[in-house]
């Protein structure tokens, strides 16, 4: 093995990890370090960031223990998104928890907005709903509960940010943050590309507290403190993680939709920016957001599903069993048996949006419920997908396939149901780390380790999954699903079974 190589620093919510990809797109190292989450409050979902912090440099140093550093050409950062945190903009110490994006103790600051009549112009201009998953009200929050907290924002000495801007805050430097993790935070007008003045009053967050707005790949500070990595080694990308996870596909036009599968979901696909107007993706319920922005912005179309992963975990606790057992439960189902879990733990995301649903179990009988529990977990991820992909349909896009990852996908019986629902061929690449594997390739492309011909040929070994079934049964299962979607927000049956698209909030 010889020639540069690219390291991607993938920091998630439960994890950190990091690959060391080299010039063929080939990982030759990788380590991994868990992370805590912790819940004070029903509702209420926080992270440490100084812990997120000596998780990123235990990750590097383990994936770098064979690996000769001077080999590293560029560093590629891949991050959770809406989480929000305040530092010491001089020291780039946490002075607060980190919010998680699943975190709903904001939704009484949303809700309050919402009857001042916020949420058009929120919507508007950052093309996201009012909902306690973005950041905004998160920063408000922070803001409210730190001492002297709006007079040392105002005066600059604190920094308000999304996870990217608080690690590359620790090599020292001036505090930036990468466009597209801005464009999640409600305090950013997604068309013009800044930070906007009407958002920041509405939010009542200091511009001075902000970091500045750098394009993906750059310009950033350099590492440091990241050993045995060398001080000083470029840090070429920067990309929120379901974006990376995008870049990671191929998908660089529209037509192709992505399906990141973590703790929640993220449906994802590029608009033609010539049919956006104000910060409407043209579906209702699907927010608007900020791609990557390389020579100009591009701007693509989103779905965030809060509970994905995380239903199959709790399912499996439920139960008393591992993940693993789970999924082999469920594959002795081998059609859905009629049970639903709408997993409404902190209410609906897309295309629903609905803070107020709650999580349910309809269908069960007399009969064994084990196994039907564990094949309703699997399918409630297929239909929250179905469920965003049918309302961009109905905002008039067109779906051309279902580029899957994360680790959810690894189950074949998902994925094939996934296909079924949805209607489209999916497909799922080799290599599961897609959003690390994004940031690498748009490192190397900075270094010029890649070139963008040898990424759209790259071979990334896709395992595809074809709908078999009948649209009659797939209509079918649909209804019954959309049927136990509406009994979780307290809606009429027969309204929301018929029309899922008006009885969403129409963000």
């Amino acid at each position: 093995m010889s020639g540069g190589l690219v390291l991607a620093i993938d920091q998630g919510t439960s994890s950190t990890k990091c690959l060391v990809v080299d010039d063929r797109g080939a990982v030759v190292g990788h380590a991994q370090a868990p992370l805590s989450v912790t819940t004070p409050q029903p509702g209420w979902v926080q992270q440490d960031g100084n812990e997120i912090w000596d998780s990123v440099r235990g990750a590097v140093a383990n994936a770098l223990n064979t690996i000769p550093q001077d080999r590293i050409t560029s560093v590629g950062f891949s991050t959770q998104r809406e989480s929000c945190i305040i530092w010491d903009r001089r020291s780039g110490e946490a002075l607060t928890p980190v919010l998680s994006w699943q975190d709903q103790r904001t939704e009484a600051i949303c809700a309050r907005l919402r009857t001042n009549g916020a949420a058009a112009t929120v919507r508007c201009k950052s093309g996201l709903p009012l909902d306690p998953m973005f950041s905004a009200a998160k920063a408000r929050w922070l803001l409210d509960n730190l001492t002297a907290g709006q007079a040392r924002a105002k005066a600059g000495d604190v920094c308000i940010g999304t996870i990217d801007a608080f690690l590359l805050s620790r090599f020292g430097s001036e505090a930036v943050v990468e466009a597209g993790n801005a464009s999640r935070t409600q305090l950013f007008d997604v068309v013009t590309a800044r930070w906007d003045e009407e958002l920041l009053s509405i939010f009542d967050v200091p511009l001075a507290a902000l970091p500045r707005v750098t394009a993906s790949k750059g310009p950033f500070p350099s590492v440091k403190g990241l050993a045995p990595l060398r001080d000083g080694t470029p840090v070429g990308a920067v990309l929120a993680d379901s974006h990376a996870a995008l870049f990671a596909h191929g998908a660089f036009a529209p037509g192709p939709v992505k399906a990141t599968h973590g703790t929640g979901a993220s449906v994802m696909g590029l608009v033609d920016r010539a049919t956006v107007r104000d910060g409407n993706a043209g579906a209702p319920g699907v927010c608007l957001t900020l791609a990557w922005e390389l020579d100009s912005p591009v701007l693509a179309f989103e779905g965030n599903i809060r509970s994905a992963g995380s239903t199959l975990v709790w399912t499996a606790q439920l139960l008393g069993i591992s993940t693993k057992e789970l999924a082999e439960l469920a594959a002795t189902v081998g059609a859905p048996s009629g049970v639903h879990i709408v997993p409404a733990f902190g209410g609906l995301g897309a295309p629903w949006w609905d803070a107020n649903a709650i999580a349910t179990i309809s269908g069960l009988s007399f009969g064994p419920s084990r196994a039907p529990l564990a094949r309703a977990a699997l399918d409630s991820i297929a239909h929250q997908i179905a469920d965003t992909t049918d309302a961009v349909r109905a905002g008039g896009a067109t779906i051309d396939c279902l580029l899957v990852d994360g680790g959810p996908t690894r189950n074949p019986q998902l994925m094939q149901f996934e296909a079924d629902m949805v209607g489209v061929p999916v497909e799922r690449p080799a290599v599961a780390e897609l959003s690390a594997m994004g940031a690498a390739h748009l490192a190397g492309l900075s270094s010029g380790l890649f070139t963008w011909d040898g990424l759209r040929r790259l071979d990334r070994g896709s395992e595809r999954f074809m709908p078999r079934m009948e649209t009659e049964a797939r209509a079918k299962e649909r209804a019954a699903w959309l049927r136990a979607v509406a009994g979780s927000r307290g809606l009429p049956i027969k309204e929301a079974a018929n029309d899922p698209v008006s009885t969403s909030r129409g963000i």
